[in-house]
């Protein structure tokens, strides 16, 4: 799965929704959900997610979504084996991310 947000400090709650095609709401149950999301909170009340909690965001989606686990599965996953599944997402991601490069690079040939 290839996110598409720029590079920023912080992105409000309807920029990472509209990234991953999903809910706000589901992101605020994500975010209560599972301990990993810690999104800050400004003077309103607003979230402001962080590039980690993208990061661990999409982990999870990667999980429930596209592996198919429950949610007390990933949460378990998350517990037991973070390390080594968040190593072996991000290798993932990488492919991916070197794969979607190489097939821009075949169209402009």
């Amino acid at each position: 799965m290839h996110i598409d947000l720029p590079e920023k400090r912080y992105y409000s709650i309807g920029e990472v929704a509209k990234a991953f095609d999903v809910n706000t709401s589901l992101i605020r149950f994500w975010e209560k959900e599972f301990d990993v999301l810690k999104p800050k909170k400004n003077a309103k009340g607003n979230r402001k997610f962080t590039p980690e909690d993208i990061k661990n965001l999409k982990f999870i989606y990667h999980l429930v979504k596209e592996r198919g686990f429950t949610l007390e599965g990933a949460k378990t996953h998350l517990k037991e084996e973070k390390k080594e599944t968040l190593s072996n997402f991000e290798i993932i991601s990488k492919l991916e991310n070197i794969k979607n490069q190489l097939i821009k690079i075949k169209q402009h040939l």
